[in-house]
């Protein structure tokens, strides 16, 4: 949920003694349960330390209000992701590869 990814991203409760350091990058839902993925977003590029940790919106939605607003916040890119589960993996393998290989 969008509460548990701050807290890991902030390093406090459950992983306040995890390892410093950022993840490579992070990919977030619109629809993230207690706190959004649209929240999530905003906290991370107003942050001066975590800014520039790349974020992908990977998402179900279409409309172009919650592209626009991503876009708008800072999101580095917006994928809407497939229904079924096996593209839906590959979809998430594609990005993994794009990001580690194709992404500058």
């Amino acid at each position: 949920d969008g509460a548990e990814a701050l807290d890991y991203l902030y390093r406090r409760g459950a992983y306040g003694d995890r390892t410093e350091g950022h993840p490579a990058v992070v990919l977030l839902d619109l629809k993230l349960p207690k706190v959004d993925g649209i929240q999530v977003l905003e906290s991370v590029k107003a942050d001066e330390n975590l800014r520039s940790i790349p974020i992908v919106m990977l998402t179900t939605s279409r409309e172009e209000k919650d592209l626009v607003r991503s876009y708008n916040l800072g999101v580095n890119a917006y994928v809407v992701k497939p229904v079924a589960f096996k593209e839906f993996l590959s979809a998430v393998q594609d990005l993994g590869v794009f990001w580690a290989v194709l992404n500058e």
